[in-house]
């Protein structure tokens, strides 16, 4: 049997209208390839509006809450898990979503940037929009909502922090000042980031975020963890060793565990 000496903090349910599976299938999975410890992160009500094809619903929240803890206990002699949920960060939403993230004692908190203004740039069907934008100017935009993002004080870890490029549209100048500017931000803010392996599932065939980036986000003195961001049970876990090897080409040599939303353990990847 493999042995993940990570855990996979970036699992997702069915309630969020794009996932398939049952808990107890995504714990059996992780369990048989050799994983301690798994969070479940599904994405939480959308504040800003309704779209039940990208997040639970508001009075679906007690639901996933129940659905977690009933694998967490079911399966407690076999593998930890925790309870985690990831929030978009929606400027000018900030105390709908610190009214959700208050109201259960989550393990960790996600914080994603899915949207600028309101296109949601990682919709297969806005893409139109991208078509008309100057790329740089896209990326620099993005960059900036992360930053305010981590300065919300909302979240512990950040998510897929180049999502940008989901659809293979990749910057064409030199855009690192934008990425050190994040790196340094993050690092004030005392957030994680995540090494996402979902981006190798998408057109970019990248993680998330790429090496390079990866890198300046280590020199910068930013934590990791890794997420396979599974909408299916087969995902989890998925890639995770060639996950492990780039954070250490990056300079990683350790990652982080979470519990009752503070770090709980350093764990080694080497």
């Amino acid at each position: 049997m493999k042995h993940f000496p990570v855990p996979d903090y970036h699992i997702h349910t069915y309630l969020c209208g794009h996932a398939s599976g049952q808990p107890y299938e995504y714990v059996e999975h992780a369990i048989s390839l050799g994983f301690s410890e798994i969070g479940f992160s599904d994405h939480a009500p959308m504040v800003s509006h309704r779209d039940p094809t990208v997040t639970m619903a508001m009075d679906e929240l007690p639901l996933y809450h129940k659905m977690i803890e009933q694998v967490k206990e079911k399966y407690k002699d076999a593998i930890t898990v925790k309870v985690g949920i990831e929030a978009d960060f929606i400027p000018g939403y900030e105390a709908q979503t610190e009214k959700i993230l208050q109201a259960y004692p989550y393990d960790y908190v996600i914080g994603s940037v899915h949207y600028i203004g309101d296109w949601g740039f990682d919709n297969s069907d806005e893409q139109e929009k991208l078509k008309k934008l100057n790329i740089n100017d896209t990326y620099r935009a993005y960059h900036k909502l992360l930053r305010k993002c981590a300065q919300s004080g909302l979240f512990d870890i950040m998510a897929h922090t180049d999502l940008v490029k989901k659809f293979g549209h990749f910057p064409t100048e030199d855009i690192s000042d934008e990425i050190i500017a994040t790196a340094e931000i993050f690092k004030e803010c005392k957030v994680a980031i995540e090494l996402n392996t979902s981006g190798l599932r998408k057109p970019a065939r990248e993680m998330y975020p790429a090496l390079a980036t990866l890198k300046l986000f280590f020199q910068h003195g930013v934590p990791l963890i890794f997420g396979s961001d599974s909408h299916r049970p087969q995902e989890v876990g998925m890639d995770f060793n060639q996950a492990i090897a780039a954070a250490q080409r990056a300079g990683y040599r350790e990652c982080l565990r979470f519990r009752q939303r503070k770090i709980e353990e350093v764990v080694s990847l080497v």
